[in-house]
C-alpha cells in the first residue's frame, strides 16, 4: 500500500471517529443546546467526508465501503465509563464537556493534518481528483477544530474556576 492509500485509509478512520465523537458529545450534552446542535451539524460534515473518501478510494486500490472497525476504541470507552460508574466518581458535567471538547479538537486537528498531507501529495503528483477532495473537505475540518477550540476558550474560565 502506498502513502496516498494509507493516508486515505487513515483519514477515513479519522473522519468516522470524529463523526462518532461529535454525535456522542451531542447526546451526552443535549442540555447544552449550542453543543448539541452544532456538534450534530458538524458530525454531518465528517459523515460526508467519509462518504467522499470511500467513493474516491477505489481509484487508489482501496475498498473503504462501510465504517472502519475499531473495537478497541469502543471497548476502552465502555470500560472507562463502567469503571467510573462503579466507583461513583463521574466527572462533573462541565469538566466532562471540556474533556469532550478537547478530544473533538484533537481529532479534528489530526484530520486536518492528513487533509493537508493529501493536498500536498496531490499537488506534487498533479492529481486533480485528490486535490479537489482535499480542497472541498479540509476547510470544513478546520471549522470543526476552530469550533471546539472556541468553545474551550469560552467555557474554560467558568467551568474550571466554578464561577
Amino acid at each position: 500500500m502506498n502513502g496516498v492509500a494509507l493516508t486515505l485509509r487513515t483519514l477515513h478512520h479519522g473522519e468516522h471517529t470524529l463523526e462518532r465523537q461529535l454525535l456522542n458529545a451531542a447526546e451526552r450534552h443535549h442540555a447544552e443546546h449550542e453543543i448539541h446542535h452544532v456538534a450534530t451539524d458538524l458530525a454531518h460534515w465528517s459523515h460526508e467526508h467519509g462518504t467522499l473518501l470511500a467513493d474516491t478510494a477505489p481509484a487508489y486500490g482501496l475498498d473503504l465501503s462501510g465504517p472502519p472497525d475499531h473495537p478497541v476504541y469502543g471497548l476502552m470507552t465502555s470500560l472507562r465509563e463502567k469503571t467510573a460508574d462503579m466507583l461513583g466518581r463521574r466527572p462533573e458535567p462541565g469538566l466532562l464537556l471540556l474533556h469532550d471538547l478537547r478530544d473533538l479538537y484533537l481529532a479534528a486537528a489530526g484530520n486536518s493534518l492528513y487533509w493537508e498531507m493529501l493536498a500536498q501529495a496531490a499537488q506534487a503528483t498533479k492529481d486533480t481528483r485528490l486535490l479537489e477532495l482535499a480542497s472541498s473537505c479540509h476547510p470544513q475540518t478546520l471549522r470543526q477544530a476552530r469550533w471546539a477550540n472556541t468553545m474551550i476558550k469560552n467555557l474554560s474560565p467558568q467551568l474550571l474556576t466554578g464561577s
